[in-house]
This record gives C-alpha cells, structure tokens and sequence, in this order.
C-alpha cells in the first residue's frame, strides 16, 4: 500500500497538472450540484462569479500569478509551468492584436473625420461669407477673456475694447476686432497680439466671446534720433529720445527728449503718454520742459521757458491740452530796439490749446493725391493774475493734391492763415506777446507737415514783416549799418499772416532716380505779415495788405526718406520789401513727416 501510495504521489508529482485539472473537474461537479437550485434561483449568480474569477486570475491580480478555484478556497500557483506559460503568451498575443487593432480603427476614424471636415468646411464657410453679405447677423459681445497679459493691467486692454463691446451684428463685431487688433499693435507695448471670436455658451444663444491673446514687449527699453520740425520756432531740430514702456502696466510711455536746433535752439523734456484710460473720453499727455531758443541774431533776445503741460489727445485728431509757462526775456548784447525792450523780463503764460487736424493725403513727403485741414486755437490768459500774458491766437491751413496721370506728376496747392489779437479793454492799443507772433521766411519745405503761416522761400529766417532799427552803441556800428541796414534791425514779427504756394512734382527720366523716388519739383509761393496793434501800426487795409505780398518762384530737387524729406532748391525772389532779408540762389530744405 505504501509503495502505490509512493507510486501514485510520484506520479502526481510528475504531472502536476493533471491532478489539478481532475481535482477541480471534481470540485466544479460537487459546486455545481451543490448550488444548482441557487443558482437557478438567482438567475446564474455562480456564472458571474466564475467570469468575475476568471478575469482576475489573468488581469485582476497584480503580481501577475495565476488565481485557480480549488476545493479549499482560492490557491496561488506562482510557480512557472508550461500551462502558466502558454496563458500569459496567449494572454500578451492577444492583448498586442487589440491594441493594433484599436489603433487601425483610430486612425481610420481620424482620416475619415478629416476627410469629412475637408469637405465640410469649404461649404460651411462659403455659407457663412453668404449670409454675411446677405443680410445682418444678430449678435452681441457675452465675455472678453484676455490672455498672455504679465504686467498690462486687464482693464487697460479692455478700455481698447469698448467699441466692440457695443457691436450689434455680426458684421460689425468683425470690423470692430479688426481695428482693436489695430490699435493694440500701434500701442507698441506688445510684440504680438491677435484678437479672434469664439461662439458664446449654448444657453445664451445668438452671444459671442471675444478672446485677445498678447505678448508683452520683453524689452521695453527704445530710443531714437531724428530731425523733425518744431512748429513753435518753425526751424528744424536735430532731436534724440529715450523711452520706457509700461513701466506702471498702464500701457503708459515715459519718454526723455534732448533737440538741438539749427538755430542753436536746446530743449530738455521728461514727459509720459497714457492711451485712453477707463472712463477717459481721451489719451492722457503731461510734460514737463525747459527751452532755450536764442533770436538774438533775428531779434536781439535770448528766451528762456521753464513749465509743464497737461493735455488730452482723443484720437489722432484732436488735441486739447493746458500751458502753464514761465518766460525769461533777456538781451545780453544790450542792443535791443525800442520795441524789443518792451517785452524783456519775467512773464508766466497759462493758455489752453486746442488743435483739429485731419489729413487725407496719400503720404506727407511726397503726397500725389487728398487734402488735409488744420485748426489750432489758443486762448491765454486763464487765471486772476494781472500780469498774465492775455491774447487769443488762431491758425488755419488746407492742403490738396491733385494727380495728373503722367510722370507721377501732381499739382500741390496750399493755403495757410494766422492772427493774433490781444484781450482786455482798449486791446487796439496793447501790444502782442514777442515770442507768440508769427514769423516768416527761412528754410523748411512747402510741402510736407503743417506748420502754419509761416514757410515762404527765398527768405532767410525772420526775414518777413516789420523790423525796428537795433540800438547802436559805438560809430564804428553806425557805419557798418549804413552799409548793412537788415542786419541791423529786429525782426518783430507780425500779428496778421498769410502765405499760399503751388507745387509741380514728378518723376525724372533716370531710372535709379525713380528707383529711390528722387524726382524734381517747381514752385511759386506768396506771402505777407504785418502788425495790427500798438500804438506805431498803421490802419488796416486790404489793399496795402495785398500790395505788399512778397513773391517767390523756382526749382529743385527732392530727395525724400521714411522720417523727413530734403529739398535742394533753386529760389528767385519777384516781390520782396525795402527791409526784408533775401536768400536768392541755391537754399537746402528740410521737413519731417510728423
């Protein structure tokens, strides 16, 4: 008996898998028998069991051995056996075939979805571009999400958005994005910037969301050097600038500036730009200045400007802004005429400005084709001070371009006006402010920005209007005045100004000359300025206003740039007065684009 017993146990040894297969068929007989009326009654519980079981045994348990059901329970057969081995194969096999099989069924999926959506979008925005131009979209602004945004305040860049806020169609929520994108860019503060719709949510139907995504300038730091007109000294300056950009995160510019003016005109300046802040109807400007601008060639005085302004600019437009100046008269030569001692000394100037300016033509340098109009009105004299400067001061000037279809030529035509009149009773009789009078002649182009009554070829700076002999000190002075008598005297501006100038442009027959746009020009200008108060003006006439224009004709060559434009040219005076200063012959002319 123990040697079959031994015989038998070797056996089993020997086939292991055998007995376990018999030994379950055994347990599953006495189960099934056992729990049949069970399980019919639970309606094939044992069943779920069992899958249950199976599926543990090859991915339930996590060390990854084979769970069997034996007669004692639930046994672990760790051990490695070929049966062991030919499962997980199996199980790995079947396992690599899903997932390729998975993957196959993705990738078709996705190609067809793509397929479909090739098709689909073509049509579907040919459908939208048509009920577009059809017919108006209703449609209204739910959400503004701003992204990409580090230091720019959120509500700096939805003030940028009120517009589009107020948008009712689609149409116009779409012309609206396209200009905020374009604001956004000019502000400079970031280097990119998109502005796309997205749809609103599904409960609020016929509603849009608008999604501004920015990149903030990593260098804020910029500067800059140029040569630009000053309207003010109507010269040219020769003027740098630094400046810092969002330096708060109210999309604010800080800037300095330093000019030095061909007229040995300095000026200093610290000032900041803030674009149209919430609630605000318009852009904020504040600068604080000191200029010294030194007429003594011209006019026996140096001029020294110590203030600050305060200014609102609502669009490229209008400007309106407040001047509160400290003035410093002064004649270091001790050679100033009567009437230029009058105005020597202190004087503290508190004005308002106020500047309407459109322009409609194709380019400031070389313009073939629009109009422009400006107004500049400035009231001084605001405050209960006594010794304020009062007067009233008004500008106006037109532009038009008219083509004419060969050469690239273009007729040029221009008009500009001035005066000033002092405030306060008996004001006939009360003299202007020196340094707010209007000054002609000198070297800036015809054509080009605005810059008031005050451009007419072929005369030298101040070289237009009403002089006064200068104080002569020594004999040796007396003689040479006698032989020089317009260098002698001050130029004293005038109170009533008027110039007008036509100008020919076209292109030249050289083909590097048309390459770089250099082409030539001919003009004829005219122009007057006389004074129409104090106690030594004449009464006003119009008949001797207009025979005492002064006339200028020539040629030239113009070279222009993207920041200003060069004039070489070629000037003969027709009409000119007993004491103004002529410049005949070859003049160089500049003017800037801004």
């Amino acid at each position: 008996m123990m040697e079959s017993a031994s015989a038998e146990g070797d056996e089993g040894k020997a086939n292991p898998d055998r007995d376990i297969g018999a030994e379950n068929k055994g347990n599953h007989e006495k189960n099934s028998k056992a729990d049949k009326p069970e399980s019919s009654g639970a309606g094939g519980r044992e069943q779920a069991e069992e899958e249950a079981t199976g599926d543990k045994g090859f991915d339930g348990n996590p060390s990854g051995n084979t769970v069997e059901r034996s007669s004692t329970g639930i046994e672990n057969t760790a051990e490695k056996g070929p049966l062991k081995e030919s499962l997980d194969s199996k199980v790995v096999k079947e396992d690599e075939s899903n997932e390729r099989e998975g993957i196959e069924e993705e990738d078709e999926e996705g190609e067809e979805e793509e397929e479909e959506a090739t098709v689909a979008h073509p049509a579907l925005f040919r459908k939208v571009a048509d009920r577009l131009s059809k017919e108006p979209i209703k449609v209204r602004v739910h959400d503004i999400k701003i992204k990409g945004n580090t230091k720019t305040k959120d509500w700096v860049i939805e003030s940028m958005l009120e517009d589009l806020k107020h948008a009712e169609t689609m149409q116009d929520l779409l012309q609206e994005a396209a200009r905020a994108n374009v604001r956004f860019q000019s502000m400079g503060m970031f280097e990119k910037c998109a502005v796309t719709l997205d749809v609103g949510p599904r409960e609020l139907p016929g509603t849009a969301n608008v999604i501004v995504e920015v990149e903030e300038a990593k260098r804020p730091y910029s500067g800059d050097i140029g040569l630009y007109s000053k309207s003010e000294a109507n010269h040219g300056t020769l003027e740098g600038r630094v400046k810092r950009k969002n330096f708060l995160g109210y999309a604010e510019t800080w800037d300095g500036t330093g000019c030095y003016g061909l007229d040995t005109t300095s000026e200093l300046s610290f000032g900041v730009h803030v674009p149209r802040v919430k609630g605000w109807p318009a852009a904020f400007v504040s600068r604080a200045s000191v200029l010294t601008q030194d007429c003594h060639k011209y006019s026996s005085y140096k001029e020294r400007l110590s203030g600050i302004s305060v200014g609102l600019v609502s669009d490229e437009h209008h400007d309106l802004n407040y001047n509160l100046t400290w003035r410093d008269l002064r004649d270091p030569s001790h050679r100033a005429s009567r009437e230029i001692r009058r105005h020597l000394g202190h004087a503290l100037l508190s004005s308002i400005k106020y500047t309407y300016k459109i322009d409609e033509r194709n380019s400031s340098i070389r313009p073939t084709t629009g109009f422009a109009f400006s107004s500049t009105t400035q009231i001084a004299g605001l405050g209960p001070d006594s010794r304020l400067l009062r007067f009233a001061r008004q500008e106006l000037e037109c532009r038009l371009a008219v083509p004419l279809g060969f050469y690239n030529a273009a007729l040029n035509f221009g008009l500009a006006a001035g005066v000033i009149l002092p405030l306060g009773r008996e004001f006939w009789t009360k003299s202007t402010p020196i340094s707010d009078r209007f000054f002609m002649g000198g070297y800036t182009s015809l054509v080009g920005d605005f810059r008031g009554p005050t451009t007419l070829l072929g005369f030298r700076t101040r070289g237009v209007g009403p002089t006064c002999p200068r104080r002569l000190i020594s004999d040796t002075e007396t003689t040479k005045s006698q032989e020089s008598k317009a260098v002698n005297r001050d130029a004293l501006g005038g109170d009533l100004s008027l110039t007008g100038f036509t100008d020919l442009s076209f292109d030249l027959p050289l083909r590097f000359l048309r390459k770089h746009e250099i082409h030539g020009h001919c003009f004829a200008c005219a122009g007057n300025l006389i004074g129409l108060t104090g106690e030594s003006c004449k009464p006003f006439s119009w008949r001797n206003f207009v025979s005492s224009l002064r006339c200028t004709v020539g040629a030239g060559l113009v070279i222009p740039s993207k920041i200003f434009r060069i004039e070489i040219n070629y000037c003969h005076v027709l009409r000119h007065q007993e004491h103004d200063r002529v410049k005949r012959g070859f003049q160089l002319c500049l003017s800037s684009a801004h």
